[in-house]
């Protein structure tokens, strides 16, 4: 059911997102106790995104290449980022802040994490959606 899948795909970018900040705080920090943190938001927010790209991918498949898809994902997920981290910060609610990354946009969103969330949806269609 749709459900159960927003629930999957909500609980793994919530596990996605706090591997993901621990190994940064280890990369930058040298902190082997591995932090990770996320916010209780990003499950509604990966959630949402990744049934929304699951329906891309489904009128897509078959007739435009991975590489294009794959872009078009990235796309998407740089508009969701924004648009769900302005409504956020709309309510001091917004649990991310990239004003300290060169290629930021607000601080909502940064540039710098392009080549990474690009292989993320080139993943997520092959392993996670598929």
């Amino acid at each position: 059911s749709t459900l159960l899948r927003f629930y999957i795909y909500g609980i793994h970018g919530f596990a996605i997102e706090v591997m993901f900040t621990s190994a940064w705080e280890f990369v930058v920090n040298l902190n082997w106790k591995f932090p990770g943190v996320t916010s209780v938001w990003s499950f509604f927010i990966y959630g949402i995104s990744t049934i929304v790209v699951e329906r891309m991918y489904l009128s897509m498949r078959h007739c435009v290449p991975l590489l294009v898809r794959a872009l078009i994902y990235t796309v998407w997920s740089y508009i969701w980022e924004f648009s769900t981290g302005y409504i956020l910060k709309q309510f001091d609610a917004c649990p991310w802040d990239y004003t300290a990354f060169h290629g930021d946009f607000m601080g909502l969103v940064t540039l710098e994490y392009a080549p990474l969330w690009f292989l993320a949806c080139i993943f997520g269609e092959k392993v996670i959606i598929k």
